[in-house]
């Protein structure tokens, strides 16, 4: 009986864990930057820059408003488990994130800005009867964040940020659990939230030339308390055994540290360039506290940082229209053999377009069009035991998405 408790309690632990990996981390908070392949600390010159460089806030004057959403349609599959080749795919979901921003010039030196953005969100929901139930069964986060920023110019090329970040979240997870030697599975639950998380961002922007710009953004890490309670159904004779009750887990996200640069190559046309690292090696231990029956278990996740690479470009083909396009690549911080199907991780390549029409002089509208592709990922040698023994969760996952972005943008 103690081994199946153990069992049970480590592959919730592993599952929460996943929830802050790689793949539900969100760069996706303006249709502009997102068609742009989100390389934009090195122009910030839109009321986005809240986000991503808040320093880019002195190049703006008066008012600024920003309003928008991105619809998000993940799609993943599984093969095996290794010899089976047998395919499982995952319940197609919908996620729409939304972003807002509010930026204010004061004078000619100092800014304001304010942010609304939901940088990690996403999720997963698998068959209740699948291969990796004992894994996953149905996985979601939603990470809110709000970011009062404030921006200086220093000199006329040279402007800096800081911004305070106050963040709320909420997690839940699902999944099945072998009840051998009584007939069926119990089923699993746990939901949990923070209120009060807090963190930070800086920025610098320097712009030698009126074609040539530059920017560092940096986001802090912020830690996550989470509390709640997990919740089992399942045979009588396990109901003492089996997690029940109050449960509590810290989980901290990574730092983010960008560096860009645009170039204006013609009157025209505009190329962006980014390089983001991200410190996911900060995510070395796991540990869950469980109230009933009481245990405290720390789980290993290894991760490495890792880093994206972003090229945007965006056309002025009238006063009017602008055209864009991106492209990225984000390099997976998790090793093969811990991925699990809460949200299968892998290298990732980004494609993205879209459209910019200004309405009228201080109204316009942008639409974005992004498509992201993972690898093809076969892992042989997984941690993941998805049985009461120790059978490793072997196999090969398959995963894309495709994203659809509209904002509309005010200034007064």
């Amino acid at each position: 009986m103690k081994v199946k408790l153990v069992t049970v309690i480590i592959s919730l632990v592993l599952c929460l864990g996943e929830t802050f990996a790689g793949g539900f981390q969100l760069n996706e908070h303006s249709a502009r930057v997102m068609a742009m392949g989100g390389a934009f600390t090195g122009l910030a010159n839109d009321a986005s820059a809240v986000y991503f460089n808040g320093a880019g806030l002195t190049q703006l004057s008066g008012t600024n408003i920003m309003l928008g959403t991105t619809m998000i349609a993940p799609v993943f599959s599984f093969r095996g488990v290794t010899p089976a080749v047998t395919e499982y795919d995952a319940t197609k979901q919908y996620f729409f994130p939304v972003h807002f921003f509010a930026s204010y010039k004061y004078n000619s030196d100092l800014a304001f800005g304010l942010g609304f953005t939901s940088p990690f969100g996403l999720g997963s929901k698998w068959d209740d009867n699948w291969v990796g139930r004992y894994l996953a069964i149905e996985t979601e986060l939603q990470v809110f964040t709000v970011s009062p920023v404030v921006a200086y110019k220093l000199t006329d090329e040279l402007s800096v940020s800081a911004g305070l970040v106050y963040s709320f979240a909420n997690v839940k997870i699902s999944q099945k659990t072998p009840q051998t030697p009584f007939a069926g599975d119990a089923f699993t639950s746990l939901d949990g939230k923070d209120n009060s998380a807090w963190g930070y961002n800086l920025g610098v922007f320097y712009k030698p030339s009126e074609d040539l710009s530059f920017g560092v953004s940096f986001h802090s890490q912020i830690k996550y308390d989470f509390k709640g309670t997990a919740t089992t159904t399942g045979a009588a004779q396990l109901a003492s055994a089996l997690p029940n009750g109050d449960a509590s887990a810290g989980l901290t996200t990574p730092f983010n540290l960008a560096v860009g640069a645009a170039y204006k190559v013609l009157p025209e046309l505009l190329l962006s360039a980014d390089f983001q690292y991200v410190g996911w090696s900060s995510y070395d231990t796991l540990t869950v506290n469980f109230a009933s029956p009481k245990k405290t278990v720390s789980s290993p996740r290894k991760y490495d940082n890792s880093f994206i690479v972003r090229l945007g470009a965006e056309y002025n083909l009238t006063q009017a229209l602008a055209l864009r396009a991106g492209i990225y690549y984000d390099n997976n911080p998790v090793k093969p053999e811990y991925v699990n199907p809460s949200l299968p991780e892998a290298n990732r390549l980004g494609f993205s377009f879209g459209v910019g029409y200004k309405l009228m002089d201080n109204l316009s509208v942008d639409a974005a069009y992004l498509f992201i592709r993972n690898s093809q990922l076969t892992v042989d040698n997984s941690q993941e035991h998805y049985t009461l023994g120790n059978s490793g969760f072997n196999g090969t996952y398959n995963a894309y998405a495709n994203l659809v972005s509209l904002t509309l943008s005010y200034s007064l």
